[in-house]
């Protein structure tokens, strides 16, 4: 995932959920932005009362984000009651046993939010297809044994911030390995747009997801487009389900694509 949100102290520092590209949304700061993908992901049931979250330098790695936006993020959910800090050798930076109510309430994301990321989830769906044929037509043995090597790395991460860091490289690899030229540049910029808007998921579910991804390498090994284009069509479609706009509307459970 690329560093889609940076500092809100930096002129650049717009997040994706306030970009130009998503025109018509309210704005958020990038900390906001970070701190309503952490809320959400508690208010949802995804991060558990008590759970210890990744250190700060992989929570900013696993949301995209600066290591100042996450840090600063952290410092105002602990602020607020959400997350707790403790010191010492266990320590770190866990879920509020009780988090309150009315500050979670408040980290949700608004319709329009939700509508935005339903589009670029389809916008993915049209360039993953197109980008997963042609890598099955021009992926080279050693880009196809990386790609493998992506699923072992997802498959023995044990928390989101490692595993979401392999998953963006595993999309950038089968887009790059496709041949297409400028259009990769066009599929990479929708991956990390759509990054942007990933909240943190128990890892047991994310290891179910990286089931589609071995079966693809399967069958971009094999040649086999048809079957290739399927996988990944299923994959990102179900997005529109397990994202948060459709969690938040009371989905179906949560596999995350």
């Amino acid at each position: 995932m690329t560093r889609q949100l940076e500092d809100a102290s930096s002129p650049a520092g717009a997040s994706a959920i306030g970009g130009s590209a998503l025109a018509g949304i309210d704005r958020r700061s990038a900390i906001d932005a970070v701190r309503l993908r952490i809320g959400m992901a508690i208010s949802l049931g995804l991060l558990k009362p008590g759970e210890r979250l990744p250190d700060q330098e992989d929570v900013a790695l696993g949301l995209s984000v600066s290591p100042i936006t996450a840090r600063r993020a952290l410092a105002s959910l602990a602020d607020q009651g959400v997350v707790v800090r403790r010191r010492g050798r266990a320590g770190g930076t866990f879920v509020a046993d009780e988090p309150p109510r009315d500050v979670l309430a408040e980290l949700t994301a608004s319709p329009a939010e939700s509508q935005a990321v339903n589009r670029l989830v389809d916008r993915r769906l049209l360039f993953e297809c197109a980008v997963t044929h042609y890598a099955a037509v021009n992926a080279t043995v050693e880009q196809i044994d990386e790609l493998e090597r992506l699923t072992r790395e997802m498959a023995s991460s044990t928390d989101w911030s490692g595993y979401h860091q392999a998953d963006e490289q595993f999309h950038q690899l089968v887009g790059t390995a496709s041949c297409l030229g400028t259009a990769v540049g066009v599929y990479h910029e929708t991956l990390a747009e759509l990054y942007a808007y990933f909240i943190p998921y128990p890892i047991e579910l994310l290891h179910k997801s990286n089931r589609d991804h071995i079966a693809l390498v399967a069958a971009l090994r094999a040649g086999d487009g048809d079957t290739a284009v399927e996988i990944s069509r299923k994959h990102v479609d179900i997005l529109h389900r397990t994202m948060f706009m459709g969690l938040a509307d009371g989905g179906s459970g949560p596999t995350p694509g």
